[in-house]
């Protein structure tokens, strides 16, 4: 299996944990919303709580130049940490969200 591959299996392995953990509250779920084609991957909240809708992404991945690109990640403790956790190294990880000035320091990979 080439590497991008593997790193489409990887979002969706991580993807699918977080879909299983339930919410202590409200009706709301995840869902896992994919782009094969333009390698993007987005880990969506959907449902009620408290009489108020809730529809928001909670984390997106883009496979870019074979490196995976954290755009989004309003996870508790971080996707780049799961995708450790699954073997990718650091220096195939960008921070997205952060500035180009500040991904230099964060101790993954700047581009």
């Amino acid at each position: 299996m080439d590497r991008v591959e593997e790193y489409r299996q990887i979002i969706l392995n991580i993807f699918q944990e977080y879909v299983q953990i339930p919410y202590a509250h409200g009706d709301m779920k995840d869902e896992i919303i994919v782009d094969r084609e333009a390698d993007r991957y987005l880990l969506m909240i959907s449902g009620w709580d408290d009489g108020s809708r809730i529809h928001a992404c909670l984390a997106r991945v883009d496979i870019i130049d074979g490196k995976l690109w954290i755009q989004y990640d309003n996870t508790e403790d971080g996707i780049a940490t799961d995708l450790e956790r699954y073997g990718v190294p650091k220096e195939h990880i960008v921070l997205g969200f952060r500035s180009p000035e500040v991904r230099k320091y964060t101790g993954y990979a700047a581009t």
